[in-house]
């Protein structure tokens, strides 16, 4: 897969991809990225890419012009459009299952937004779909567009040691992780459950099921409405007082 991020802070995105697993991923080929800076499209020598909103208002407006070179340029050297995405607050809230859906796809252009945002017109000329991280304002689009590249890029193959590493984790089927010990197996008096140290792994895997159905019941109930839940599951969690919503 190929991600781009047009954005003003091609440094900063560059090298917050460039660490950790996702940097790894990078130097062997799993997935490739790259950041593009917007201002290269600029008309001035101070390459300015933003003015004042017609109708008046506060802050400035990121101008539709230097963001179309840029999303032209990229087309182009491509042969084609990949599914474009603009991180914004207006976006649809993302999700696990709409990064499994996106890590499918070939490639994605990631658009950051600055100031008070960016013009309409090249919003409806070139974005597929808006994407929000969350109910709350960030300064620029640059954060959400990260979290959503990390996401989609350790849903890839090649990228995690094994795919069990995300299948078992959070929001992964719609259920919380299970909690989790390491060594020592005492620590300050608190000791790690009997059965993580027991070896037997079918009351491991028996445990770490009921455990994550009891987290996501305690932390996030609303979840398990999502969630393939067994008539096992149900009474577990009927036993433990939770009521489970029906689909």
């Amino acid at each position: 897969m190929r991600i781009d991020l047009l954005t003003l802070f091609p440094e900063m995105c560059e090298t917050v991809m460039a660490e950790s697993i996702i940097g790894r991923a990078r130097r062997k080929g799993a997935v490739q990225v790259c950041c593009h800076q917007i201002r290269n499209y600029a008309f001035d020598k101070h390459q300015r890419v933003d003015d004042s909103p017609f109708g008046g208002g506060m802050g400035m407006l990121m101008m539709a012009e230097p963001i179309a070179l840029c999303m032209d340029d990229l087309i182009a050297h491509l042969g084609y459009k990949p599914h474009t995405i603009y991180l914004s607050p207006q976006g649809k809230t993302l999700t696990q299952k709409r990064v499994q859906e996106l890590s499918k796809m070939d490639g994605l252009v990631l658009l950051c937004g600055h100031y008070e945002g960016i013009d309409e017109r090249v919003l409806e000329a070139y974005v597929d779909e808006e994407i929000s991280i969350g109910d709350y304002v960030v300064t620029g689009g640059e954060l959400p567009a990260l979290i959503l590249a990390d996401a989609v890029c350790r849903m890839l193959p090649g990228v995690l040691a094994d795919d069990e590493c995300f299948q078992l984790e959070s929001h992964y089927h719609s259920l919380l992780e299970y909690p989790q010990y390491t060594r020592p197996a005492v620590w300050r008096g608190r000791e790690v459950p009997q059965v993580l140290l027991s070896g037997h792994h079918e009351n491991v895997n028996k445990w770490r099921r009921e455990q994550s159905l009891l987290v996501t019941a305690r932390k996030r109930p609303e979840l398990l409405a999502s969630a393939e839940l067994t008539e096992q599951d149900r009474l577990f969690l009927s036993q433990h007082g939770f009521e489970v919503p029906n689909k």
